[in-house]
């Protein structure tokens, strides 16, 4: 009888030899980790160029950040015109390039031993020598990978995180670096929320990919929650008329700018109708954590499952997928089926094989898949006959 190996517990040389169980347990929100050859063969998943050309549209987040006499300067794209490649102290910032290629997107869930509810979008630079955008921290988790020429970089995990006022960047006012490392290609640095780091290009068409993660605040998780309690309500329900304010017992009032203590008590009372509970949040967060970035553009496929049909179903680089038990959730939306092992196994790995039995006969299934088909949120590619 052979034993199962949990995958969370054999080393990765994307993590240095580290277990992903090792890695979370020791360094995870904890402590900056340095990885020489995560990548021993680093192929950018995007040719300069073509970053250069998705800067230029305006469906793309971009941002262009050089020196001028000293002083930090940024524009946002769509960038018409940028710097000769040989100009120095100059960055090119490109937003989700996982929406746009599926090599990014490939790279970006490498990183499949962090929950994929908290994975955000791939991030590319690419720099002129003495590029870089300032000492500065983020409230994030990232994992910077060089990609091409070598990037210098200083980092620590210092208190104090106060910054320049008057600035088009978040630039620190002071930065102590505690440690200082070049970057060859293949090499990557893992650093946790708030730590301070500032990089620097050592080369032309210096090029540095960075995977971030999702970190909503808790004034924003707790308005999507009570957002999500309130249209469940059901005040709005054609059943049920929606329940307005009343105060039939208000008296003249000598001051008219003062708010009336019956309208304050009025929405005391309607936040304790709210039912906070589990059943809300998984709802809440798996609707809210699988909205496709606003950038997103889904194309509808020709393909269609047929009955008795073998192949593969992958989801599109654009689609988030989450589970919690037996409810599934995509693109936003709650499906309208249950998350089996096989739609579970689909939001794991992104892509799933399915035999001939599971798509014989009409099922709900199948019947949803091609629907996800025709939005374009997955893509089929039959088995050779």
């Amino acid at each position: 009888m052979t034993t199962r190996r949990d995958p969370v517990k054999q080393p990765l040389a994307l993590l240095g030899g580290l277990t992903p169980h090792q890695f979370m347990r020791d360094y995870w929100q904890k402590k900056p980790l340095v990885v020489r050859q995560a990548f021993p063969d680093p192929k950018p998943p995007m040719r300069i160029t073509d970053l250069k050309k998705l800067s230029r549209r305006d469906d793309v987040e971009s941002r262009l950040i050089w020196r001028e006499a000293n002083n930090w300067q940024m524009k946002h794209g769509p960038l018409n015109r940028l710097p000769a490649s040989q100009l120095p102290n100059w960055t090119l910032l490109v937003q989700s390039v996982d929406l746009y290629d599926d090599a990014a997107a490939d790279l970006l869930y490498q990183f499949d031993f962090v929950p994929s509810a908290r994975l955000d979008d791939l991030m590319i630079s690419i720099a002129s020598k003495g590029g870089g955008v300032g000492p500065h921290f983020d409230s994030y988790d990232v994992f910077l990978i060089q990609a091409q020429g070598r990037r210098r970089w200083r980092f620590g995990q210092q208190k104090d995180l106060s910054l320049v006022p008057d600035l088009p960047l978040k630039i620190l006012s002071r930065f102590t670096p505690e440690e200082d490392v070049v970057l060859e290609p293949g090499d990557m640095l893992y650093l946790p929320p708030d730590a301070a780091h500032d990089g620097v290009a050592l080369d032309h068409d210096c090029m540095t990919l960075s995977v971030g993660f999702k970190a909503p605040t808790a004034a924003m998780m707790a308005q999507r929650m009570f957002e999500a309690a309130a249209e469940g309500l059901g005040l709005a329900s054609p059943r049920r008329r929606e329940c307005h304010f009343r105060d039939p017992s208000q008296r003249a009032v000598s001051e008219s700018a003062e708010l009336p203590v019956r309208l304050i008590q009025a929405a005391l009372k309607s936040v304790g109708q709210v039912a906070l509970n589990q059943s809300l949040a998984v709802d809440c967060l798996g609707t809210w954590l699988t909205e496709p970035n606003q950038m997103a553009r889904f194309e509808s496929a020709d393909d269609f499952i047929e009955p008795g049909q073998a192949g593969l179903i992958k989801l599109d680089r654009r689609t988030r997928m989450l589970f919690w038990q037996r409810q599934l959730f995509i693109n936003g939306e709650k499906a309208p089926i249950v998350a089996n092992a096989l739609l579970k196994q689909l939001a794991n790995t992104r892509s799933v094989p399915l035999t001939h039995a599971q798509t014989r006969g009409q099922n709900q299934t199948t019947d949803t898949l091609n629907d996800w088909l025709d939005a374009g949120w997955i893509h089929w590619q039959p088995a050779a006959k």
